[in-house]
This record gives structure tokens, sequence and C-alpha cells, in this order.
């Protein structure tokens, strides 16, 4: 085809074959041999070193002339190198007052941001909650002029100590942070001693106590209600009467309140004692410890007694067990305290109480409930409740046992024993309910009887002959055995027979009925056993 330098571009119609070309694969130039890899000896050559060298040192060009040189691969954009690389300097700028007396200047702290991705600036200051001044980013971010001459503020420019001019505002540095030391280090700049941001006289004269020109009191109400709250010593006293003309010993409840050192003594009643009911003797306030020292022109009925008048008080310290304290001219005698009065004065006075027998005298009159007879309206139990409180209400019901024999219902069948021929032939059913523990007679149709049908007697309690009103007995399953006699409404029963039902009940109570009417009942039920 001829010299490469001479050769036709690759392009479509520039291109011709080799008619005498014959093979078109191309020839392996390696083989296995022994199981490595050797070159193939044959007519196709490999590639030489002087070739390989030829192909590495080999600049290739187009046909149509050079391409554009690639970048170098060290370059990187100033975007990227210095991507949220933030340079902080610590200032502070002061701030003139010229319509307050108390203060003539104002140290305002802030925040320089240099940004050294486009050499853009950010000034923010923080925010002080209820301050009253606008804070937050005073100047936002963007390359800060430095002069008339169109040059701006560079890194290169700030430096501890220095001053800067944003807007014609002044900042004074004072101090950086870690990362700006270094960078600036790295970049052969020195950076000058931190210095520390002055404060705000203001806020130093807000922090300074106010002065005071009252002594505070030894003794502080707040704390003592704070502290005292509920804090109540209980004694238990009497006070005895009875040298005067009807009077007596009555036992009195006596609260002490630690708050404000009141005194309350409250009437321990009991019932039917004959008193008003005045729980309170004295009502809570201070009570002075000798009425004597008050004077005689004080108006005490149309005024209180006052700290003016008395100066000594009644305390926990003149409160013992065992002792007479006088409260308004009345000798309360105290013989006991409760618990928390007990710990109290151990604790506090490492004082203990032992507690004194005091015998109040009264007098325990037994009164004996009697239950008139029963007059005979309504049934007896009702009648009776009418007697146990002043408004009647219905006789309590057993709850649990109507639920568990709510639908038991035992039956028998009796005739009745009449001296009356037209008695002898009649037949009853008796049912008795186990919820309630009643009775109830039905008369069944019976043909060319020539009685109707229908309820000899409703569902009620039957009291046996020859008991009490007052005390009645009723009749119940256990009194009704196969041939016994049983009366009625002054006519007698006589049980002959019964249901199967009735059998299985008793057997499973056995123990609450007699024997004999069990084996009554299973006698005429034996065939069906």
């Amino acid at each position: 085809m001829g010299d490469s330098s001479t050769a036709l571009p690759f392009l479509p119609g520039y291109t011709f074959t080799d008619p005498a070309k014959s093979r078109f694969h191309r020839s392996q130039t390696l083989t296995y041999k022994n199981g490595f890899t050797v070159p193939k000896s044959g007519d196709v050559a490999g590639l030489t070193d002087a070739d390989i060298d030829e192909l590495a040192n080999m600049n290739p060009s187009l046909t149509y002339g050079q391409s554009k040189p690639e970048p170098p691969q060290t370059f990187v954009p100033a975007h990227v190198a210095f991507d949220k690389k933030v340079l902080l300097f610590n200032a502070y700028f002061k701030q003139n007052l010229n319509e307050s007396e108390k203060e003539y200047f104002r140290v305002r702290p802030v925040k320089i941001y240099y940004y050294l991705e486009d050499d853009s600036i950010s000034v923010v200051e923080p925010i002080v909650e209820n301050s009253g001044i606008p804070q937050g980013k005073l100047i936002k971010r963007q390359r800060l002029p430095k002069n008339d001459q169109g040059e701006h503020w560079l890194w290169k420019d700030l430096n501890i100590g220095n001053d800067v001019v944003f807007y014609g505002k002044t900042f004074h540095i004072c101090n950086c942070n870690n990362y700006t030391k270094e960078f600036m280090q790295s970049e052969g700049i020195m950076l000058n001693p931190d210095e520390d941001c002055p404060h705000d006289p203001y806020t130093l004269s807000r922090n300074e106590p106010k002065h005071s020109y009252v002594t505070p009191p030894t003794f502080d109400k707040l704390k003592q209600f704070i502290t005292l709250d509920r804090q109540v010593l209980r004694f238990y006293a009497v006070w005895d009467d009875r040298n005067n003309m009807f009077g007596e010993m009555r036992s009195y409840t006596l609260h002490y309140y630690r708050v404000d050192d009141t005194i309350e003594v409250r009437e321990q009643r009991n019932p039917n004692d004959g008193h008003d009911p005045f729980p309170v003797l004295i009502g809570r306030k201070k009570i002075p410890r000798c009425r004597g020292s008050i004077p005689g022109n004080f108006p005490s009925a149309v005024m209180e007694i006052s700290e003016h008048e008395i100066t000594e008080w009644i305390t926990d310290k003149d409160l013992k067990v065992g002792e007479t304290v006088n409260i308004m001219d009345r000798p309360f005698f105290l013989y006991g305290c409760d618990d928390f009065t007990h710990y109290y004065f151990q604790q506090q006075y490492g004082i203990t109480f032992n507690p004194v027998p005091v015998e109040l005298g009264e007098r325990k009159i037994e009164v004996k409930r009697e239950i008139p007879p029963y007059n005979g309206f309504g049934s007896p139990q009702d009648s009776k409740q009418n007697c146990l409180s002043l408004i009647a209400h219905p006789p309590k019901k057993d709850v649990m046992k109507m639920l568990e024999n709510g639908l038991k219902i035992l039956r028998y069948a009796a005739v009745m024993e009449s001296p009356h021929p037209e008695d002898k032939n009649r037949k009853f059913i008796i049912s008795y309910s186990l919820a309630k523990d009643e009775m109830q007679i039905y008369e069944p149709h019976q043909r060319n009887a020539g009685i109707i049908e229908g309820r000899f007697m409703e569902y009620c309690q039957v009291r046996k002959p020859g008991t009490s009103i007052d005390n009645p007995e009723y009749y119940t399953p256990a009194d009704f055995a196969i041939g016994s006699t049983i009366e009625i409404l002054s006519r007698k029963f006589k049980i002959v027979d019964c249901d199967l039902y009735v059998l299985k009940y008793l057997e499973a109570n056995a123990s609450k009925y007699p024997a004999s009417t069990i084996e009554s009942i299973r006698a005429i039920h034996a065939d069906k056993l």
C-alpha cells in the first residue's frame, strides 16, 4: 500500500483491498508447552522492544490537524478546592447611645465568616433572648468593598487585633477558631495573640445585686409557711368541770398548727350524749399565755387581741402530755397525743411522752330493742322490717340463693283429708320453690267432680301449726315425706307422691334433709331407678 506518511485518509472510497491476500485471520503469537505459555515460532513475528517503544512514544495525529490540548490533571477549580471551607473570626463593635442616661455605648459581639470559595464575607450577631435589639445576620454573604479603588477585603487583610470597616461600621477582631489559625499558618501569615472581648457595661450592671436599705428580718414567714404547712400537732385532752353545778368531764382534741402557731380545740362527740352539736369549742387562733396582762381599758368586745397587747403566746413548748394548759380560763389536761406529735417532740426536744390513763365517766346505757307483736297486716318479715328503721324498706332477699335455685321447683301430689265426703276425692299438686322457700297449691281438673280447677293457694310461706307468730317455723322439703300430713289454712293434706327430680335433689343435698324423708321417697320410685 506504500509508506504510512503518504497513505490515503481512512475514508470511504479511499481504501483498497489487496487481491493477493488469502489469510484474513489474526495469527496467534503464544502457545502452550509443558503447561507454560511460550512465544510461537513461525512466520508471524511478535512485537520487538523497538516496536513497543515506538508505540509508547508515538503521538498520533488526525488528518485535519492537531486536537486541543487536554488540561493538566493536577488542576482543581477554586469552588471545588475551597468548598465548605470557612474562616471564623470573633469580633465586636461599639454602638453609641446618645439618648440614654445609664449607658454611653453598648458592646455587641459578632462573628465574621470568610468563605474561601468566592472570597465573600458575612457578619452574624448571636441572638440574645429578650434583649430588645434586632440581632442575627447583620451583613449578608457578599464580597465587601475595601476602598474606592474597587478592591475587596481578602483573607490576607484579616488578623487578630486589626480593625476592619464594613460599610462604615468598624469591627475589632479579637480571636479566631483553630481551623483559621492553621490555615493562616499554612499560608505563611502569623496571627497576633488572642484578645478578650470586653463586657457590656449595661449587662454587668444588670448582673449586680440591687442595693437593699431594709434590714431583712431574722424570721421569714414565707419560709415558715413553705416548710411547716400541713404539720399539725394533735393532743387528746379533757376538761373537768364537775366542781360547778351540772358540770361534767368532757373530752376534746387540741390541734396546734406549726405554720402560724395557732391553736384549735374541737369536741369529741359521742352519740346520744345530750349536748348540742357544736364541734368547735375554740376556733383556730393564737392563744395568749396569760390573759391577765391585757389592759383593763382595752375594748375586747369590738377589737381583737393583737401583738401590741400581748407579747407571750402559747407555743409547742407549753404543750406536754401529763400537764394542764390553761386556754381561755379553762384547764385542759393533756393525756395523750398521736404518732406524729410523739415523733416530733422526740426529734425536736428529745422528750418521750407516755399516755396517761383517764376515766371519762361515760354512762353506758344498754337499750334493749323490743319488737312489737305481729298485727296481722302483711307478712311477719315486712312488719318486722318496719320496726328496724324509721323509713320503711322491703325485706332483704338472698340474691345468691335466688340465682342458684331460680328455676328449681319440687312438686308433690297430695289429697285432702276432710270429714266432708265431697272432699275425699280431691287431688292437689303442691309446688315448693327453692329460690324463695315458698309453696303453692294447685287443684287439677277432674271429670264430673263438680269443682272448678285452679289455684288453691298462691306462693307464700306456710307457718307450721303450733309455732308462735313472732318466731314462726315454716314448712320445708324436710317435712314432705311420703305419707306425712301437713296442715295448711286449717286444712290437712296427705303427701302421696312426688316427682323423680325431688328424689335426685334430696340425695344431692342429703346433709340438709332427714334420712327418713329420703327413704320414703326412694321407696315409691324404686321401680324407676
